[in-house]
């Protein structure tokens, strides 16, 4: 959903329209209300999906299969924005929208960063991991082997916000950059992972397997 996809509130509206028709879910991300993605895009698209009668559901909730399927709506904000988040708690509540924060840079967030992810969290978000610090997954395991992503990256991501009480299911690949050697370690680690893949950028598919 961020400014600079180039995919405008009336592209993402048509995709709403297909999830709502083919009983689908629809995944969206953005990173930081106000900053990357216009607020006022952030809320047409939530009222877009509420007048269609889509379903907000987590990661977590498709990862534990505790909701009933429906059309629906999985959308997520990455990174270490957690101020502009937090901020973002009425409107969400608004549309009754729970959401999924993909955290990385965890060891550099302030005592009153992880207090807002706590926040964030009592108010029914969900909070998973996305690596320390945001490095090319592939990229790092040609230069340093897969041990050193999941031992430097991965896996202290996830026993970082599990130590903090965050009880994660899915790990979001930065960049969207995955392999299959990485998507089977991961999945030893967690029930679901996130890739993305950029067309308007070039790569037709920047994850090979």
């Amino acid at each position: 959903m961020d400014t600079f996809a180039r995919n405008d509130v009336t592209s993402v509206e048509a995709g709403l329209d297909r999830a709502a028709e083919r009983g689908e879910v629809i995944e969206l991300y953005a990173h930081d209300p106000g900053r990357t993605l216009d607020s006022g895009a952030l809320e047409a698209v939530l009222a877009a999906a509420r007048e269609r009668n889509l379903t907000f559901f987590t990661y977590a909730d498709i990862a534990h299969a505790r909701v009933t399927p429906a059309p629906g709506v999985l959308m997520s904000f990455d990174d270490a924005s957690v101020d502009d988040w937090v901020a973002g708690l009425d409107l969400f509540a608004k549309y009754d929208a729970h959401v999924t924060f993909f955290v990385a840079y965890y060891p550099q967030l302030s005592d009153a960063g992880k207090a807002g992810l706590h926040q964030l969290a009592d108010a029914g978000h969900v909070i998973e991991p996305h690596s320390v610090r945001h490095v090319r997954a592939p990229l790092y395991v040609e230069q340093k082997g897969l041990a050193a992503y999941m031992d430097d990256e991965a896996l202290p991501s996830i026993a970082m916000l599990r130590a903090d009480g965050f009880d994660d299911s899915a790990y979001a690949y930065p960049y969207g950059a995955r392999t299959g050697e990485l998507d089977r370690a991961l999945l030893a680690q967690v029930a679901l992972l996130r890739s993305v893949t950029f067309t308007w950028s070039g790569p037709a598919d920047p994850c090979p397997e």
